[in-house]
């Protein structure tokens, strides 16, 4: 089976006193997902949002809200973020000691489950559970912050992690990368295999539906 390529930008970037007017803007560029992070300065150093900004944005968007949790216990609060409208929820498995738990809360709120990994972390550590999972989503900069240079020895992570999957027939599973990208960049990690692109600051400075139509034009 063929995957789709998927831009999901990230709404850390994005202007707040015009946030509704940014997402309408996307979903008039003809994208479907949009990429939210939390950070809770415990898993990270940034605070960023939550709950209520989540719940806001639900009722008037129907984009395919892609909710990356880096957050510390990130089980506490799944259910949370499920009901706030959450469609794919991301936790890191750095960051809970019962990875398999965590897959099972989050299927059972009914929504789609994807598995993170810091810079430093091995693609072996999501082997056990990538029949069980949605996306992997590999960090390609340290989490926490927006506007960082890629690290390309993340690119080769995400290579390999395609190898594998391919390898067991797992080949409509989501790769997402997300830290760095931008319209030079974005096809060497779609030629490595990723597939879901997270972009902030290169979507949302300047013309937002100029940047996507360039990022597509190279998917």
């Amino acid at each position: 089976m063929s995957i789709k390529n998927i831009m999901s930008p990230s709404i850390l970037a994005a202007d707040f006193w015009r946030l509704g007017e940014q997402i309408a803007e996307v979903k008039k560029a003809g994208e479907e997902w949009l990429h939210i992070d939390v950070m809770d300065g415990m898993f990270v150093p940034s605070i960023s949002f939550g709950m209520p900004l989540i719940e806001s944005i639900r009722k008037q968007t129907d984009l395919f809200f892609d909710v990356h949790l880096m957050v510390q216990e990130p089980e506490r609060y799944f259910e949370e973020f499920a009901r706030c409208g959450a469609d794919l929820i991301d936790f890191h498995i750095e960051a809970t000691e019962d990875v398999d738990g965590c897959i099972e809360k989050i299927k059972s709120l009914g929504k789609k489950v994807g598995i993170a990994i810091k810079p430093d972390t091995p693609v072996s550590e999501v082997m056990p559970y990538l029949k069980k999972v949605d996306l992997v989503l590999v960090m390609t900069v340290e989490p926490g912050f927006g506007g960082q240079k890629l690290i390309p020895k993340c690119i080769d992570k995400v290579r390999e992690l395609r190898i594998v999957t391919d390898r067991i027939g797992l080949t409509d599973i989501n790769i997402e990368v997300d830290g760095g990208i931008t319209v030079d960049n974005v096809k060497e990690a779609t030629d490595a295999g990723a597939n879901v692109i997270v972009a902030g600051s290169a979507v949302f400075r300047g013309d937002i539906g100029e940047n996507l139509k360039n990022f597509n034009g190279k998917l």
